[in-house]
């Protein structure tokens, strides 16, 4: 077995506890968040305590805390959610619905942030000191202090309102139209990705110039290998290495902001499907939805996991 398949047989056992752990989490959150859901399922029409008892003996709700978490793992393993208890559909449906448009907002954020990252932390370690590195430092600190909803607020006003460049809201299907896709979502992406890119173009921008200062490109620039070379073959890969591990957790943001994010815009994706069953008092969506982003985080990170291991040659040869 090579190196690299023991690392990720090891991510994957680690993986095991951890989704377990937070599944009892949601489970015991849920159960003990005052949110009942027979009172959800006869959406205000003053039942009877026969007929609240009858919905509860039918689903379980009288079944001892155990029996029902045993119940609930049981059914996480065949694929089954639970079902809503307004619109009496699987959530397995609803998140399958909503899951696409999350997942496309998340990783085109990610690409935004990953690009004007690099760009702009490459740009403000090669020009040190010098004006180039004051200003994109400068906007970088400005961007780590601005909240997602606030950017995205000013851009609705500035961008969609003012200039009328882009839409106040709503989503358009790739299917449909990649033009009016890419215009429905730019806002969104622009809004979730910004500080994220601000603050890994910080952390990039002290990664390379401590790269920088090291013997090893003194002497490959000393032995006449031009700056562009020395930078994007040597540089570069060996100052990603502490960005990889930040970008791993602001995954985390990412995710979490797309609650948000979705909400302001009108996008019907994971947060907006949430923050609908919050609203309206339907538990098996919102745990439904809540395990859904955390088993995906916890994937992601497993994936950054692998990227660090390839790009850092002393961790990979250490495992």
């Amino acid at each position: 077995m090579t190196l690299v398949a023991r690392m990720l047989l090891r991510r994957l056992l680690i993986l095991i506890p951890l989704v377990l752990g937070v599944i009892a989490f949601v489970f015991i959150v849920m159960r003990f968040s005052g949110v009942k859901p027979e009172y959800a399922y006869f959406q205000g029409a003053n039942p009877t305590p026969e007929q609240i008892r009858q919905f509860q003996v039918e689903n379980g709700l009288l079944d001892p805390l155990p029996v029902r978490y045993v119940r609930f793992v049981a059914d996480l393993a065949q694929g089954d959610l639970g079902t809503s208890v307004l619109t009496r559909k699987p959530v397995l449906e609803s998140v399958t619905t909503a899951l696409p448009l999350t997942l496309q907002l998340t990783f085109l954020g990610l690409a935004v942030a990953v690009v004007l990252s690099l760009v702009f932390g490459v740009t403000a370690a090669l020009f040190r000191d010098r004006w180039p590195d004051q200003v994109i430092r400068m906007v970088s600190l400005i961007g780590v202090a601005a909240p997602a909803f606030w950017l995205a607020l000013l851009m609705i006003q500035w961008l969609a309102v003012g200039e009328g460049l882009f839409p106040t809201g709503g989503y358009i299907n790739p299917a449909d139209s990649v033009a009016g896709w890419l215009q429905s979502m730019t806002l969104p992406a622009l809004s979730l990705s910004l500080p994220i890119a601000a603050q890994l173009t910080r952390i990039i921008r002290t990664s390379m110039v401590e790269e920088l200062d090291r013997d090893y490109v003194r002497t490959a620039i000393g032995s006449g290998l031009p700056m562009i070379v020395v930078v994007g073959r040597n540089v570069l890969r060996n100052a990603l290495i502490n960005p990889l591990t930040v970008l791993g957790l602001r995954i985390g943001y990412l995710i979490g902001g797309t609650v948000v994010i979705e909400t302001i815009y009108g996008l019907p994706g994971m947060g907006q499907l949430m923050i609908n069953a919050v609203r309206d008092g339907d538990p098996a969506v919102v745990q439904g939805v809540v395990l859904t982003i955390a088993v995906g985080f916890m994937v992601v990170n497993l994936v950054v996991d692998i990227l660090y291991l390839l790009v850092n040659p002393r961790l990979r040869s250490a495992t």
